[in-house]
């Protein structure tokens, strides 16, 4: 069993409890904050790519957006200095998405237009199943995890197989069509129709004029179904398989691992035996 570190104030004891956790007041308030942070940074990204915005509102815009990229700064480095191991909670999925939110921001400065992928901050609202207790769709939504997880060699295999049923294809159409029809004009732009024929996506820019070139198209198109069939099934499978845990019924984060979710009366984290 792991126990916190020797140098582990109740400062940050507290820090983590209402950073982290939403069992609290204070740790709701916090939480119901920075849920409205991450909306309003979002409405001011899309607002700043409106023509015709007069220039002092737009530098009320642009003050609003540096006060919450501090905010979210500050919170990010707070984060990490009340957690018993800071790296691994940087590596981990939230740990990721919280740093991505914040770097747009800052890459303003080396390039032009960067703020714009701070829309990203919109997958920090994955906190809200956490803050209202919405335990059952957390549940539902690790579930959903570790049965890709668990499909990935299979549906690894089976990629590397489709990428090289476009090759192929795609070479064989260049060699039947780039005489005759100059959408076909090598073989990356071959494989490229190709992949879009066998996704189904069909986009149309490109397509065989030749009675062979539509033959083997055909026979693309009817694979696009197995590509869309094969990995739904062998993910559907993993899910039928996966253990029917009981649902848990609060938001205390083991401060060691970062795991949320562990039964109310929980003394110590499931996965490393941390102290809650």
């Amino acid at each position: 069993m792991k126990k916190k570190p020797e140098n582990f104030s109740p400062l940050r004891e507290k820090l983590h409890e209402i950073i982290f956790e939403a069992e609290t007041p204070e740790g709701k308030l916090f939480d119901i904050v920075l849920l409205v942070m991450i909306f309003l940074s979002i409405v001011i990204v899309m607002i700043e790519t409106i023509p015709g915005i007069s220039p002092d509102f737009k530098q009320i815009l642009f003050v609003a957006e540096w006060v919450i990229t501090l905010f979210f700064t500050i919170e990010y480095i707070l984060r990490l200095y009340c957690v018993y191991s800071p790296v691994k909670y940087a590596k981990s999925l939230f740990g990721i998405i919280d740093l991505i939110s914040i770097l747009p921001s800052y890459l303003v400065f080396f390039f032009p237009g960067a703020h714009s992928l701070m829309i990203v901050r919109g997958l920090r609202l994955l906190r809200v199943f956490r803050i209202f207790k919405l335990d059952n769709f957390l549940h539902q939504g690790n579930m959903i995890m570790s049965a890709l997880k668990a499909s990935q060699p299979k549906i690894s295999i089976f990629m590397f197989f489709i990428l090289l049923v476009v090759c192929i294809f795609g070479s064989v159409m260049y060699l039947v069509e780039h005489n005759v029809n100059e959408g076909f004009d090598s073989i990356p732009r071959a494989i490229y129709w190709c992949i879009v024929t066998i996704t189904t996506v069909g986009y149309g820019d490109i397509s065989p004029v030749t009675s062979f070139g539509q033959f083997i198209a055909s026979l693309i198109m009817i694979t696009g179904y197995a590509v869309i069939a094969v990995p739904t099934g062998i993910v559907t499978s993993a899910l039928i398989q996966q253990p029917q845990e009981s649902l848990y019924a609060n938001t205390i984060t083991c401060p060691e691992c970062n795991l949320e979710g562990h039964d109310k009366n929980a003394k110590h984290c499931r996965e490393c035996g941390a102290k809650l």
